[in-house]
């Protein structure tokens, strides 16, 4: 049988900053460490928890320059593409090829919400222009599209697209991305938030990327590794772990406090700098104190 391309946890890394346009190019290559020796599979640049849309077009290339030396085939880099402007998608992809990322992957375009024809023909236009392979990454709750089944069922023609991200948090919309395996066995199907790693792994998904990978990544490759290996009791209880580290996305008020907390995290574990891109502010001491807490609690592998 055809094995999916990409496979177990890759965590959506994300970009560690000085200042709103200067990248903190140590913590970046400390981060990279730790998540390599914590077992990852690959690693996810530019995404949502990458803080991309915030990010100069400079130093969204200045990212990926880096990433991919400092990985140096170690392990899968895929490299996110969505802008609102065609071209602009187009070069970034281009740019990745040139540095020697593995995969593309491309959320539906935000701000004004198109159609599943519209979005149909986006997706194959776009395609066309690509050197790279692309998964698609569903996350309506930010770009207010989702990647209807119908649609894919038409992509999944296309061999350059090999799978699809899901952040949605739907496991029945899940399941039947699963589904598509039948049309096409390599695709990769991935799943955003960490909580349902199990759950998505019994519908036959093929790993995660997982925010709070960024913080323990051998945890939630050991959760992924014990599944797969049928010892359903180690996983649980990893499972238990991820889901007590659940607690940092509570801290804060508003919707970027996801992304607060990760980056929060690391500071506290002195891996890189929390600076957040703008307009958006870093927990404040009050805040890290509540982080670092959660964080103490958890058992390391």
């Amino acid at each position: 049988m055809t094995q999916p391309r990409f496979q177990g946890i890759v965590p959506p890394m994300v970009t560690p900053l000085l200042s709103y346009d200067e990248l903190d190019r140590s913590g970046t290559e400390r981060l990279l460490e730790h998540l390599i020796q914590g077992g990852v599979s690959g690693i996810f640049i530019l995404g949502t928890t990458g803080e991309a849309q915030c990010l100069s077009y400079r130093l969204r290339r200045e990212l990926i320059e880096l990433v991919t030396k400092v990985v140096a085939g170690r392990v899968s880099v895929l490299v996110g593409i969505t802008d609102t402007a065609f071209a602009e998608s187009v070069s970034l992809a281009d740019h990745a090829k040139s540095c020697g990322a593995d995969a593309l992957v491309l959320t539906t375009p935000y701000y004004f919400p198109v159609g599943q024809t519209e979005l149909l023909g986006y997706t194959q236009r776009l395609v066309e222009k690509l050197s790279l392979p692309l998964m698609l990454y569903n996350m309506p709750s930010l770009t207010k599209v989702w990647f209807e089944i119908e649609t894919l069922e038409q992509l999944a023609e296309d061999s350059r697209i090999v799978g699809v991200k899901d952040s949605s948090g739907d496991l029945e919309y899940y399941a039947r991305l699963t589904e598509l395996k039948k049309l096409r066995p390599d695709w990769s199907i991935l799943m955003g938030p960490e909580a349902n790693l199990i759950e998505s792994l019994q519908l036959g998904g093929d790993g995660g990327v997982h925010g709070g990978a960024n913080l323990f990544p051998s945890l939630f490759v050991n959760c992924y590794n014990a599944w797969q290996q049928g010892d359903e009791t180690k996983a649980r209880e990893y499972e238990e772990q991820i889901t007590t580290l659940q607690a940092i996305y509570d801290i804060g008020k508003y919707g970027s406090r996801f992304i607060k907390a990760v980056k929060s995290g690391l500071g506290i574990l002195e891996i890189c700098s929390d600076h957040m891109a703008e307009p958006f502010n870093h927990f404040l001491e009050p805040e890290r104190l509540k982080v670092a807490e959660i964080l103490k609690t958890i058992s390391t592998p």
